[in-house]
């Protein structure tokens, strides 16, 4: 039976997210902080029984789940299908910038929000569900931590709660904390979130 439980977190803090650059599948380094975080949350991690890491193989991502393992020492997979959105054009523009240019614009299509030549949050659902799916396949009866992006999470969970992921909606997903979906037999299902790491 393939069943799986995964530990969506995010990578830990990159200078690019302090300066409110969006990076999308460019990638800036972890800031001394975004460093510190992620051996804190290694710490918590230890304790939730993980079998194996699954993270994005994106830099800040995969430094991250490095980082992480150092104390996990667990075996760890790179998935693409766990990247962050793809933002095309927007890549590395300050948010403050596409104020006026566009982004109120997108932000108010929900699902269908799509940058100029990136990817919808429809479709990183899609990619991320999938990805999931065929590793609950690979790993069947695990505890994974899949080290991911935020883009992707808020994906999950979202759909997940049937939210239409407009603006007005209340924001629910505290920073620092892992959020748990559970695969079994090709069907998702939402498990505790904003579990404090």
């Amino acid at each position: 039976m393939s069943t799986a439980a995964f530990a969506l977190v995010r990578h830990a803090t990159t200078y690019w997210n302090q300066e409110k650059r969006i990076q999308g599948h460019w990638d800036s380094e972890l800031s001394p902080e975004g460093i510190a975080e992620a051996s804190r949350y290694a710490e918590t991690l230890a304790g939730m029984g993980f079998g194996r890491i699954l993270a994005s193989d994106l830099t800040r991502a995969k430094t991250t789940a490095g980082i992480m393992n150092v104390r996990l020492k667990l075996p760890m997979t790179l998935e693409r299908g766990l990247r962050e959105q793809k933002f095309g054009d927007w890549t590395g523009k300050l948010v403050a910038d596409l104020r006026g240019h566009g982004l109120e614009e997108q932000v108010a299509l929900g699902w269908d929000f799509r940058p100029p030549n990136g990817e919808s949050r429809d479709e990183v659902f899609g990619r991320a569900e999938r990805t999931l799916i065929e590793a609950a396949r690979h790993w069947p009866g695990k505890n994974i931590l899949a080290v991911t992006h935020e883009g992707v999470i808020k994906a999950l969970v979202y759909r997940l709660l049937g939210r239409s992921y407009l603006p007005h909606e209340p924001k629910i997903l505290k920073p620092g904390c892992a959020h748990w979906v559970q695969v079994r037999e090709g069907a998702m299902t939402l498990g505790d979130i904003n579990v404090a790491l």
